[in-house]
Order: C-alpha cells, then structure tokens, then sequence
C-alpha cells in the first residue's frame, strides 16, 4: 500500500517520490533516465504520459537533454552561424574573441565543463572575472593593458547568451533550467566608462582639411560629405560605383570580390558639386580600378592590376582561387577573403588601416590627440544632418543603418517606411541643405582652384 502512494507507472515510464520531490525513471536509447520533476504527483504524470508517447514513437522525451561540453557547444554554434545562419565572416570572428573568454573562465576558474552544470551563479563570476581581467585594447602583446570597458564586458555577456539560447533551442541544457545569461540581468548594466565620442567643430573640420594633403584631401573631405564607413570608402570601383556626370557615388555588395557592406543595405548618395570637382581631380584619367588608389601608386609607378574593371578582378580572383590544388579545395570563406585581400591591394585600393593611421597623425596636428577613430567623421556628418533638420528616413538611408527593429517592415518608423518612397532628387536637396553652410565647402572651393592651377602648370612645363 506505502509503495502504491510513492510510486506510479504509465507505460514504460515509472513515477517515484523520493522525500517530497518526484522523480521519473524511463530507458531512451538504451540509456537509464532518472530525471527530476517535482513535488506535484498529477504533474509528474502528466510529464510520465508525455514522455511515454514520445518514447512509444521514438522521439526524444519531453524532458530529456543532451549534456555537452561549453567547448562542444561553442563550435556547434559557430558552426550554426558559418553554415546556416551565413553571419560575416567579422561578426564570427567577434563571436569567437568573446567566448574565448568563457573558455578561459572555465578552463582556469571553476571546474564546470558541461553546459547543463553552468548555472547563473557561475555567471555572476564570470562577470567579476571580465571586470578583473586586463587585456591590450589592440591584442599586441607589448601593447599597454588596461581593464574591458563595460560596453566590451556587455557585448561578451549578450554573445554569451545568445549562445547558451542555442544550447537551450538544441535541448543542451536541462528541461528546468534557465539560461543563466538571461537571469543575471545584462540589459540593466550601465555602461559608465564608454570612450567619449569627440564631434569635430566647423573650425575643427576646417583646420582638419586644411592640415591634409594633395592624397589626403579627397579621402577624407569624401568621408566628411557623405558619411562613408572608411571599408566602404575603400571598395568604391570605377566606373560602377561612382557617376560623376549624375553626382552620385553607388555603395554597393560585392560579394564576388569578398565585400560587402556592414547592414548590407545599399545605397545611393548624392554628390555635392565641390566634392564632384575634388573626385574629378583626383581621378583624372582613370576609367576603372578603385576610386581611392593608395598613397604610393602614382600614373608613373601604378599597381600591378591597375585600371581592371570589377568584372576582370573577379576573373583574376578566380583564377588564382583555381591554382589551388584539388585536393585542398573546397576553401573557407576566411581563405576566399584573404585571396580577395590580395585583389584589391594589388589592384592599388587605398588600405583602411592607413586611412586610419593617417587621422591620428592629421588630429595630432590640429590639437586633437584623443580623437584616434575616423569614425568621428561619420558621428560629425549625422549631426550635421540633424542640424539641418534633414527627415529620418533619408537621414537612415543616408547612413545606410538597417531599421531600428529588423523583425518588423519599415522597423522604427513602422509601415510608413515600407510605403515611403525618397525621390533622388529630395536626398540630393535636403544633403544640400545640411552641407552648404559647413566651413570645409569652402575649404574644398580654395582645394579645386589651388590643385587647378598647379595641374595647369605641370602641364605647362611637360608641353614646354
């Protein structure tokens, strides 16, 4: 009679109650289950019922889970991310760097290998482990460490949630446990040491531009008027990307060639007449190839694939993909990238690196050490715009941001997005507006008439 009311059986399931808690006990796939439920008998069978019918059909239990290891689990979800989910090749390569602190949190501070063993507690030490944790901003090891700034530490938390959400989804973690990223409450932690973000003063751009050089001048004033990312400034091709005769400058993917844009959303920008002018003199003769050349390519010394349209590079790239032998093939993304690194330095693409490197240097000049991101330019181009009062939408498309919520048509600004339609003509009007009162128009007026008159020259001489 005392075993009748501690234990129950439902088929090939068996309810028994240890203390006050119930436990099941079932064989799946030729291995014993004991797992626990609870202290409610009728919900124990319930879960017996269930889990008797999945198991008759063959399906997994309702409340079985299989253990795996948090470095198990963090290939399977980049994995998941390189071959379903098709994220960028840089957002996996983000993915990884965060959790590789995990795995040296667990390697080096709690003895938990199994995802089901890590509960919100060892996420609460592991967040007292990142803000003790000194590392080179830059990753060089003679760099000068310092601590992770709150953003870095929540950025690794949320990646460190979206996973175990994975683990979760792919029945890793135990039927009753919570995501113990989703407990700790990343979303509630402020952030209170961000790097300020510097926007650069009319006064301040000018002496900028100023402080540029004959190279330096159209790269940077091109950054200032149309809100580039520095990647995207550096993949422009002729005669694809860039319409002089229109005034306008085309982002577009290039996938064939390894690039693509950050949202991946395309777009086009209208062009001011000054900087129309600049591109013009910059370019000169040329009719394909980058837009932007690097610094040491000159038409007397120019890159070994110079002048290739965008179709020929792919060729090439192709090409060279194509030597390698059969027996290593098919290559990873990563190594298709790299091969398209080498096309475009070969085809003398200006190097984002450099670019940046070159605004340290021009900041420095001016008074402005701390501003060290080309970035800043793109933070002074949207002010500029929400001074002008330019509308939200063409200021979105203008910056090529995806939608403040990307899950629903038009994200923040709802269906109105999806049935707004932004003539070109409007863009071209409302950038006009926002850039005709800014200093370095004038700066690139005394550019053009200056770099006019030294071409003229030089021209001179050579006829002489």
């Amino acid at each position: 009679m005392a075993r009748t009311a501690t234990s129950f059986r439902v088929g090939r399931v068996r309810g028994y109650q240890r203390g006050k808690v119930w436990y099941l006990c079932y064989f799946e796939q030729g291995q014993r289950k004991r797992p626990r439920v609870g202290s409610d008998r009728d919900a124990a069978r319930m879960l017996a019922a269930q889990t008797n019918a999945q198991i008759t059909i063959g399906a997994p239990g309702v409340l079985s889970f299989e253990p795996v290891a948090i470095a198990e689990l963090r290939q399977r979800w980049l994995n998941h991310h390189e071959q379903v989910l098709r994220s960028s090749v840089s957002s996996i390569r983000r993915y990884r760097a965060a959790t590789d602190h995990l795995l040296e949190f667990v390697r080096a501070v709690t003895p938990v290998r199994l995802v089901s063993g890590f509960t919100p507690q060892h996420a609460e030490s592991f967040v007292a482990y990142l803000r003790q944790l000194e590392k080179a901003p830059n990753g060089h090891a003679n760099a000068r460490k310092r601590g992770l700034r709150d953003k870095g530490i929540k950025f690794i938390l949320q990646v460190c949630r979206s996973m175990f959400t994975y683990a979760r989804s792919r029945r890793h973690l135990s039927p009753y446990a919570e995501n113990p990223f989703s407990v700790i409450g990343i979303d509630r932690m402020p952030i209170e040491n961000a790097k300020p973000i510097t926007i650069l003063t009319p006064d301040q751009e000018v002496a900028f531009l100023k402080a540029c050089d004959p190279w330096e001048f159209p790269i940077f004033l091109t950054l200032m008027l149309t809100g580039l990312r520095p990647g995207e400034l550096t993949h422009l091709l002729l005669p694809d990307d860039l319409d002089l005769a229109g005034g306008i400058l085309r982002i577009r993917n290039k996938p064939e060639l390894g690039w693509q844009v950050k949202t991946r959303n395309q777009r086009d920008i209208p062009l001011i007449p000054e900087l129309v002018e600049v591109l013009r003199i910059s370019i000169g003769q040329r009719t394909a190839g980058p837009v932007f050349l690097r610094k040491k390519y000159q038409p007397d010394s120019p890159a070994s694939l110079a002048g290739k349209t965008g179709k020929e590079l792919q060729q090439i790239l192709e090409e060279r993909i194509g030597r390698i032998p059969l027996s290593e093939q098919p290559i990873s993304r990563q190594q298709r990238l790299q091969f398209a690194a080498g096309i475009w330095r070969d085809a003398g693409a200006a190097d984002a690196d450099r670019i940046r490197t070159t605004f340290i240097h021009l900041t420095a000049r001016i008074g402005l050490p701390e501003a060290t991101a080309p970035k800043l330019l793109r933070h002074t181009f949207a002010t500029c715009l929400q001074d002008a009062n330019v509308d939200p939408l063409i200021r979105n498309q203008l910056m090529g941001h995806r939608p403040a919520d990307g899950s629903k048509p038009g994200g923040g600004l709802g269906m109105t997005a999806v049935y707004t339609h932004s003539r070109p003509e409007t863009i071209r009007q409302q950038l006009g507006m926002a850039t005709a009162k800014r200093g370095i128009v004038s700066v690139a007026r005394e550019w053009i008439q200056s770099r006019t008159a030294t071409l003229q020259s030089q021209n001179a001489q050579t006829c002489g």
